[in-house]
Parts: C-alpha cells; sequence; structure tokens
C-alpha cells in the first residue's frame, strides 16, 4: 500500500534524524514490532476509516499513530498489548479529528441535521470503543452470533456500513431505500448489540 511504503520512509527517516544506532537489541525491538503491529495495518486502516470516512485521512492517523507507538517504545511493558495500545492511538485521533470536523462545518455553517447526527453517531460509538476487548475471542464470537439473529437487510446494510465502510448515502443509494431507513437498520443493529454485549464494553465492530 503506498501510504505504508510513506510510512517505512518516515520511520527510516526518523532513525536518520535522530542518529539512532540500531545494536541488536534494538533491531531485535525493530523486528517484533513489524510482527506485532505492521502486519496487520490494512486492519487498523479499515478501523480508522470506518469512523473517518476519508481514506487519505484515515491512512495519515494510521501512520501518525504507528509513528507514536513506536517513539514511545521504551515505555511498553513486557507483556504489553501492541495492537491495542496502537488503536488507542488511532481511537484518540480518530476522535480529536471528528470533534474538530464538526466544529469546522459547524462553523461554515456547511452541516445539516443529517449530517450532524451521522458525525455524532460516530464519535459516540467510537467514545464507547474498547481497544482491549476488540482482540478478545469471546466478543468476535458475540457480535457474530448477534449479526446472524437480524434480519438479512439489517445485517447487509450493517456490514455496509461499518465492514465496507460505506456511507449511509452511498448504501441507500445502492439498496434503493431512504437514508433514513438505512439509519433505522443501524441503529436497531447497534441496539442488539448493546443487548448482547451489555457486560462488556462496546468494541469497535459497533
Amino acid at each position: 500500500m503506498a501510504y505504508f511504503d510513506k510510512f517505512v520512509q518516515i520511520f527510516l527517516n526518523f532513525t536518520i534524524l535522530f542518529k539512532v544506532i540500531i545494536d541488536f537489541e534494538k533491531h531485535e525491538a525493530i523486528t517484533d514490532f513489524i510482527k506485532t503491529v505492521l502486519k496487520d495495518d490494512r486492519a487498523f486502516l479499515a478501523f480508522a476509516f470506518s469512523y473517518i470516512r476519508d481514506k487519505a485521512e484515515s491512512e495519515d492517523i494510521v501512520m501518525e499513530s504507528i509513528a507514536s507507538l513506536w517513539e514511545n517504545r521504551y515505555r511498553w511493558d513486557r507483556n504489553s498489548n501492541l495492537k491495542a495500545l496502537l488503536l488507542t492511538i488511532i481511537k484518540n485521533k480518530a476522535l480529536n479529528y471528528l470533534k474538530h470536523l464538526k466544529i469546522r462545518l459547524s462553523a461554515n455553517e456547511k452541516i445539516g441535521d443529517y449530517k450532524s447526527r451521522e458525525i455524532n453517531l460516530r464519535i459516540s460509538t467510537l467514545e464507547e470503543c474498547s481497544p482491549e476487548l476488540i482482540f478478545s475471542g469471546e466478543i468476535d464470537r458475540i457480535v457474530k452470533e448477534t449479526l446472524n439473529t437480524l434480519p438479512e437487510k439489517s445485517r447487509r446494510i450493517f456490514n455496509m456500513s461499518r465492514y465496507g465502510g460505506q456511507s449511509n448515502k452511498k448504501i441507500a443509494e445502492s439498496l434503493g431505500i431512504s437514508v433514513k431507513a438505512v439509519e433505522f437498520h443501524i441503529t436497531r443493529t447497534l441496539k442488539s448489540l448493546r443487548l448482547a454485549l451489555r457486560d462488556y464494553i462496546l468494541s469497535f465492530f459497533l
């Protein structure tokens, strides 16, 4: 991916700029970092994009988050969950982006009721996201089982939105239904998932 190549270059420039001497121990740290985090870069990009809905901005957020995680590598605990740490950074950066986007659109009077509701929904669900639980097999099982109990249309619309990264408007146009109908199906799905995950903090699947 182009953005991944850009990050590699940024990463190399970072080490050169600060004249980091990569000894054997540091080389192992970089190897572990790449194996643990960078191999799942597409999943992290998909997570960011599902909320940001802008490819370039999502790529920037993921790149900045990976760089931030690496820069703070000396704070890692031996048992640190690097994926959860990275997702937490991405979550916080995505929240900041959405909140500033809402303020900017409101200031320019370019935000309508529909757009405002959509951004508020993205912010609220992202705020409830728990990176630690996202990598739990139990959460994944509950989400899949719950989605399978829903009507086919609700399940399809939810998948198009959360996993396909499509806007409500685009989904409505694809299925020949209204935007409000799309919002209804997504809201109903979220309510079912919240109920199923009432003993957990909501994960990014929502």
